[in-house]
Parts: structure tokens; sequence; C-alpha cells
């Protein structure tokens, strides 16, 4: 269990933004996905820490993977108060603003509602195939139910375990970089959002079934923003 989505997702934003202000004076269309990349790969860290404890020492993931949240929350205050402060920001606690080049476009005009959306319709699809058509799919299934029973039928537990945790790591940090790239433009304290913890609630909502995130990500969002509104 991925109890730390929302760590994950920080970390994924704090490395593609670190890619946007090494890149800041750059031009080019490889900038964008390089950030991406970035924040995947920054998730995938994130939660490779609960895998390594999980694995070697059978400390408990939703734990670890829960307490390390409040560390990237400390990581990003840190960053953005110190090292990665706007110089002209008028000492407000912020990056700079990315460049166009560094943004997501927007699909529809007038809107926050960006490309990433497309992004995460996407992922849900490959999820979907993947967790129920694939060899991958049905080990996660096993092991996460009956573990000895998976050892004997041939899979490894601990791959499993890493490959499950940097999977999902990654996307988380795959969101972040999307969120903070597309209505952010920045890095800001206030970047978190408590979307990884939400997340959990729209798992279950939709029955741990990939497709059935899609509707219930939309009926908690439609929940979320008409009640803001």
């Amino acid at each position: 269990w991925n109890i730390g989505a929302e760590g994950q997702y920080i970390l994924g934003g704090l490395a593609g933004t670190g890619i946007a202000l090494l890149t800041h004076d750059m031009s080019g269309p490889w900038i964008l996905p390089l950030m991406v990349l970035a924040g995947i790969v920054g998730g995938m860290a994130w939660a490779a820490i609960p895998a390594l404890l999980k694995t070697r020492l059978q400390v408990n993931e939703i734990l670890t993977s829960l307490m390390l949240t409040y560390v990237a929350i400390q990581l990003l205050n840190y960053l953005v108060i110190g090292p990665w402060k706007d110089p002209r920001g008028m000492g407000f606690p912020q990056t700079v603003m990315f460049t166009a080049e560094q943004t997501l476009p927007r699909i529809i005009p007038g809107t926050i509602v960006h490309a990433g959306v497309l992004v995460a319709f996407a992922v849900a699809l490959i999820a979907w195939f993947v967790m129920g058509r694939s060899v991958f799919g049905f080990s996660v299934k096993v092991v996460g139910s009956a573990p000895n029973a998976a050892r004997y039928g041939g899979f490894s537990v601990n791959r499993t375990v890493w490959m499950t945790l940097l999977l999902s790591g990654g996307l988380a940090g795959l969101a972040g970089i999307l969120e903070v790239a597309g209505p952010f433009g920045r890095m800001v304290p206030s970047f978190p959002t408590n979307y990884g913890f939400t997340a959990i609630i729209v798992a279950f909502l939709g029955r741990l079934h990939p497709i059935g995130a899609i509707f219930a990500g939309l009926a908690i969002a439609l929940t979320v923003v008409g009640g803001e509104v």
C-alpha cells in the first residue's frame, strides 16, 4: 500500500522545477519533456525509500511512505524560502515563473484545463491494460493478497514490491510535475494540496480499478470544485 503519493507528488514537482530553474535561460522543445522525466524519476526515488525498508528490514510501507510526505513538505519549504527563492519576488517564498516552453498548453482556453489531463486519462487506460491483461498485473494481485502463495507460484515478492512502489511513485511524481507546469507555473509553499491523499479516496471509490478511478476522480472533482464555488 503506497500511502505516500502526496510526498512523491511533491518530489516530482520539485525535481521538475529543478530542471526548469537550470534551463530557465534556455529554449527548445526538449525542456518540458526533460522536466516531465525528472518528475517521474523524483517520485520513483522517493518511493524507493519505503521499498528498500520493506524488502530489507520488513518495515511497514504504509508508515514509511506516509511519514516521508512530511519530510517532502519541509524540503519544499526549505528550497522555496532558501536557494530557489525568486530574488525579484518581493520577499515571497516562491521560485521564478516558468517560461512558456516550461509550461503545459491549455486545451480549453480560459480555463486551467491543460494537456496533463489527457496524460492522466492515457495513464489510466494503460494501467487498466497492465493490471488486467499482463503477468505483472497478476503478480501484483497475488503478492498483495497472498505473499506465501505467490512464492510457491514463482513470483518474487521483493521484486513485485519494488516494481509496484517505483511505478506508483513515478506516476505520483508525474502528477506533481504536470501540476506545477500547469496551473501553478512555479513552485510555491502552497503546492501540496493533498491530492495524494485525495487519490486514496478516489482509488477506493473506484473500487481499485483504473477505469473506475476516472469516474471517481470526476465525481470527487465535481464535489470539491462545486463546493468551493
